[in-house]
């Protein structure tokens, strides 16, 4: 059951990341995509804005994953 734990876990972290509103939340703080076009792609701030773009990207991958997730936690308890 471990990792079936972990798996919904990490889906929870992209489904937190896919929420992320970028003119409200990412703007002020300097998380937008226009700064990893500015040339900081390969640092820490960098990938973790890719990181946000592509969870944010891949919503409805992320709509499909969390209805099976209620399907089979409906199923097996």
């Amino acid at each position: 059951m471990g990792f079936w734990t972990f798996l919904e876990g990490l889906l929870l972290f992209a489904n937190a990341l896919a929420i992320l509103n970028e003119d409200r939340f990412l703007g002020p703080r300097g998380w937008t995509l226009a700064e990893i076009q500015r040339g900081r792609r390969n640092t820490l701030k960098g990938q973790m804005i890719g990181l946000i773009h592509a969870c944010q990207f891949l919503r409805l991958p992320l709509i499909l994953l969390n209805i099976i997730v209620i399907v089979v936690k409906l199923f097996t308890g």
